[in-house]
């Protein structure tokens, strides 16, 4: 995965501002749990039930492997599988460096 795909799949950015939205405003309603995580971390969104988007944000994070900051993946189903639990929270890690 040294490369990414220059054409994204159709509206997966899209798709992607959205639920990094959706998951900033639940931190910024759950400080405490923002304050748990890295400073200047970079946040890779893992949706569940999306594997398009999950491995297109996997070979971004692949392509963004020298910066330097901690990763924080979340874990989290998308808006669509969401509204049928009514239930709403993404899975944080942080990977620990061994």
């Amino acid at each position: 995965m040294d490369q990414i795909n220059s054409n994204p799949p159709q509206d997966v950015v899209k798709r992607n501002l959205q639920l990094v939205r959706e998951l900033m405003q639940y931190l910024y309603q759950n400080p405490q749990l923002l304050q748990s995580l890295p400073a200047d971390f970079e946040l890779v969104v893992l949706p569940e039930d999306d594997p398009e988007m999950r491995l297109f944000n996997l070979e971004l994070l692949d392509a963004q492997k020298e910066s330097g900051r901690p990763v924080v993946f979340a874990r989290i189903q998308t808006a669509l599988k969401r509204a049928a639990s009514h239930q709403w929270r993404p899975d944080l890690y942080v990977p620990v460096m061994a």
